[in-house]
């Protein structure tokens, strides 16, 4: 998969293989693709070239698919005039059919919330929304975006067990993050992008082993180095 903005190449023929059951975490450096790459998945970027494939079959100028994923942006922007049980309610009657899985609306306790204005909460109750969101339908694949940007330690924790609970379902779960010691708490597989091509894949325990590191932040930071420690 290759995409190009004007004269800038964003993704240089990523070819991968995201299997269900797995949390992988997506790194890389500002600018290295991974926002595109998502993008891409969520059918919001068309690819240049390439093809991506979700059960199977390609899903590029197709919609239905999308119904399976969940999405959380890294900054949610929602009608700041709207309730979050408005904002809630909108998007559940999108979807009048779907399964709903609303532990996280219980565990963040929003309910309590539910009359404040979208514009006059603080970025962290934001991300609970999001959040919450992103797992309302039960996708079978979840794209979190830095989920845990913004969140109080607490409600950090209550996101990464709801996540290591969807794994254990089978889920397939994407985080980009640049936090390595959360990503080191849920991950199984790291994949680093690097001027929009794969600089590796790797399970966190291959990655360990080949830098000879305990810490996933000072092997990783070794593997983008070429295997020599900063």
């Amino acid at each position: 998969m290759s995409k190009t903005y004007g004269k800038l190449q964003v993704l240089r023929g990523v070819s991968v293989e995201l299997t269900k059951g797995k949390v992988i975490s997506i790194i890389g450096p500002n600018g290295a693709g991974k926002t595109t790459m998502s993008k891409c998945i969520l059918g919001m970027v068309l690819p240049d070239s390439g093809d991506i494939k979700f059960k199977g079959e390609s899903v590029l100028n197709r919609h239905a698919y999308r119904s399976q994923i969940g999405y959380m942006p890294q900054i949610g922007r929602y009608p700041e005039n709207m309730k979050i049980r408005q904002v809630i309610e909108m998007v559940r009657d999108i979807r009048k059919n779907a399964p709903i899985d609303d532990e996280l609306i219980g565990l963040y306790r929003l309910e309590e919330m539910y009359d404040k204005r979208m514009g006059a909460l603080s970025g962290g109750t934001k991300q609970k929304v999001s959040a919450a969101l992103a797992f309302l339908f039960d996708p079978q694949v979840l794209i979190l975006d830095e989920p845990t940007a913004g969140l109080d330690p607490f409600a950090a924790e209550i996101l990464k067990g709801k996540i290591l609970k969807e794994k254990k379902k089978g889920k397939l779960v994407l985080i980009t993050s640049h936090v390595m010691s959360e990503v080191e708490e849920v991950a199984d597989e790291v994949l680093c992008l690097v001027d929009g091509a794969i600089m590796f894949y790797e399970t966190i325990a291959d990655i360990k082993n080949q830098t000879q590191e305990t810490r996933l932040s000072r092997a990783v930071a070794k593997m983008m180095n070429g295997g020599t420690a900063l």
